[in-house]
């Protein structure tokens, strides 16, 4: 359909009158009456109609200086905040993003533009290329921002999040061990800098800590961590571990204290003891140079890895090490703990497509039913969630194994 604006009026203010005109004529039309796949089509064409229409609101907002200058707004994020009531932080992302838009990631605004990616998607690509080093070849940054646009097509904003984490590794492997490793440093240390832990009795029989709990139970842990902050050791000498104010030797207490927990006491979750579970290569792990990695969360630096081996419960997925058997065949039924882990190497999260719940909280599943011959293998076993486990032992329900090893699921005919 080709779209006729009057000749006196700027295209992007038909658009809009257009836009507004084409609403209000939907106004009280119910989706109800559409067939499902009518519905599925309008939602998914709606969605690449939210990016355009998002990226055609954030193309106005560098050029609008001058409608904040004429009423004294600091700037235009100001003057969008007051002028349609919106709390100031949303406006300000806004224009950080248009901008970085306008100057600097061009790929990633003729994507936005098409409706390639979304809106949510766009900030996590802008905060991944934003994150990397101030000194990388140009060449390698373009490159970077094309990779995470194309894979925006098959990525959740979350999962390209963690996928722009390491983007490095895809685009320039050669320098990314060195790079992440520097970030993970730094990242380290200024978390350890900010650690802190503040206990405030609330006077109605609670105290809140990050959350609210019951006053005796905030006690019992104030006593754990005043064991690891007591400003002597036993042979009286001054402490010099716990460093800085009371809430900063809380916080350190509390990471001390969580890292020293006897495993085999606390409550089981996901089907094995509460454990860390690290991957690293042996040789990386050794002569402490290269990344780890902890299932279900971020990287590590080789030396918080080797400092967690030596201080914490921690299972190392050492890769090219020699572990335990893990193929069981036929002689059990269930997954062992030991199968469990490798599981959780292997798929991280639920495999279901679209799905990311940790793997810590997923189930291990046969993918070839054991009734029916299947084996306690790793090679036919997978990580669901609780809604997917249901999923895939409902017999109105088809799933289909990709190549990916992700699992599909479609509603019988």
């Amino acid at each position: 359909m080709t779209i006729a604006f009057a000749a006196d009026t700027p295209r992007l203010l038909a658009c809009v009158e257009v836009l507004e005109e084409a609403l209000g004529a939907v106004a009280d039309a119910e989706p109800v009456f559409l067939t499902t796949e009518q519905k599925a089509d309008a939602i998914r064409r709606l969605a690449r109609v939210d990016a355009r229409l998002a990226e055609l609101r954030l193309r106005f907002l560098p050029a609008s200086g001058d409608v904040a200058d004429a009423v004294g707004s600091r700037d235009v994020a100001a003057w969008v905040a007051a002028e349609t009531r919106q709390d100031f932080a949303a406006p300000r992302a806004d224009l950080a993003l248009a901008a970085s838009l306008d100057r600097t990631y061009e790929c990633l605004r003729h994507a936005l533009r098409d409706g390639d990616v979304s809106l949510a998607q766009a900030r996590v690509i802008v905060k991944a290329l934003d994150d990397l080093p101030d000194d990388l070849d140009p060449a390698v940054r373009l490159l970077a921002e094309k990779t995470l646009v194309a894979e925006a097509e098959h990525h959740s904003p979350h999962r390209l999040r963690i996928l722009g984490r390491r983007i490095l590794e895809i685009v320039a492997p050669e320098i990314a061990d060195a790079e992440e490793a520097k970030r993970l440093e730094a990242e380290e240390a200024h978390a350890r800098a900010r650690t802190k832990l503040t206990l405030k009795t609330l006077g109605d029989g609670t105290t809140r800590i990050s959350g609210v709990l019951p006053d005796q139970t905030a006690h019992r842990l104030a006593t754990y961590l005043h064991a690891f902050t007591n400003p002597r050791r036993q042979d009286g000498t001054e402490a010099q571990a716990y460093a800085g104010s009371y809430p900063r030797r809380l916080g350190q207490a509390f990471c001390q204290f969580l890292e020293t927990a006897d495993p085999d006491r606390l409550p089981v979750h996901g089907g094995d003891a509460t454990t860390l579970v690290v991957t690293i290569d042996l040789d990386q792990l050794r002569h402490d140079v290269g990344l780890g990695q902890v299932i279900g969360g971020d990287g590590l630096s080789a030396t918080e890895t080797r400092r967690l081996a030596c201080t914490a419960t921690v299972i190392p997925a050492v890769l090219g090490g020699r572990g335990e058997v893990l193929d069981l065949g036929r002689g059990r039924r269930l997954f062992d703990k030991a199968q469990r882990k490798a599981l959780l190497v292997r798929d991280r999260t639920c495999r279901a497509e679209g799905c990311d719940i940790p793997g810590t909280w997923c189930e291990a599943h046969h993918w070839l039913a054991w009734a029916r011959g299947g084996s306690t293998t790793l090679e036919n076993g997978v990580l669901l969630c609780g809604h997917h486990h249901h999923r895939a032992h409902d017999p109105t329900y088809t799933g289909v194994r990709l190549p990916n090893g992700d699992v599909r699921f479609h509603r019988r005919p």
